[in-house]
């Protein structure tokens, strides 16, 4: 008597379902059909994928929102000029603006031997870089290496009004 190729199997959320397991060796299809049953059926786990992107997406969401307020709130306080781009590249730069340069700030200031006027010079050469795509770009680069990027900074990167509000 050959090995039958069509299981019922009973998942794991209470649903049965046939499963053709041709495909498999003979000798595979048993524990095949064991493992599926510890499992929910494909409609169960596709539901429970999107459910869980959903709250995936949520998170996100939310945890953008809350850097992005926070660097608004930043930009305020420094009177960091408005960055120039698309809507979404502004926002998404002015993320990457304010975790460089506070990061900077850690790096050069605190840990580093840098004093508040040398600061003062940095923090001057930021509100020049307004160029959303400029901040982009710079978003994996080493926190200490901000003087020098901003130094070479195009003039494409750099606002040609007066940085200081």
């Amino acid at each position: 008597m050959p090995v039958k190729k069509i299981w019922s199997i009973n998942h794991a959320c209470g649903h049965n379902a046939e499963a053709d397991l041709t495909a498999r060796p003979a000798d595979q299809r048993a524990g095949y059909a064991r493992w599926l049953a510890a499992r929910d059926c494909t409609a169960c786990w596709r539901a429970s994928r999107e459910e869980g992107s959903e709250s995936t997406a949520e998170w996100l969401a939310k945890k953008r929102a809350e850097e992005q307020a926070e660097a608004e709130a930043w930009a305020k306080r420094y009177r960091m000029p408005p960055l120039e781009g698309s809507e979404r590249a502004v926002g998404w730069a002015a993320r990457c603006r304010h975790q460089l340069v506070t990061a900077a700030y850690s790096a050069l200031v605190i840990e580093g031997g840098a004093d508040e006027g040398d600061w003062e010079a940095i923090e001057d050469a930021v509100r020049t870089a307004t160029r959303a795509g400029w901040w982009l770009d710079q978003r994996d680069a080493d926190p200490a290496d901000l003087p020098e990027l901003l130094q070479a900074a195009s003039e494409t990167d750099r606002s040609t009004e007066n940085p200081h509000f």
